[in-house]
């Protein structure tokens, strides 16, 4: 929750996009006081793309039979979970050798 709230107040778009229900992801949000820019299921994807205009599209998984897939089929880049605690977004000063 630590990398989504630095990368929030980076100005990246984060949302959730999962097989389990919106209202369930959503609920995570909501315990961990972050406010999201969208929740959707994994086929949707593509809608992601459509709705939101960015420089790069990145999902965040730990499934190679669905995560990898519909990021990958939907045109986003695929990371898994322990690749993007080592990109900028998580360091306060963009920095990974610096503490966090």
């Amino acid at each position: 929750m630590d990398m989504v709230r630095r990368a929030k107040e980076k100005g990246f778009l984060i949302g959730s996009c999962s097989d389990r229900p919106m209202s369930g992801q959503q609920a995570i949000w909501d315990n961990h006081n972050i406010e999201v820019d969208f929740v959707v299921s994994k086929q949707m994807l593509p809608d992601v793309m459509e709705k939101f205009k960015a420089d790069i599209y990145c999902h965040i998984g730990d499934r190679e039979d669905l995560d990898k897939k519909y990021a990958l089929e939907a045109g986003f880049d695929f990371l898994w979970p322990d690749e993007a605690l080592l990109k900028s977004w998580f360091y306060a000063d963009g920095d990974p050798n610096q503490p966090k």
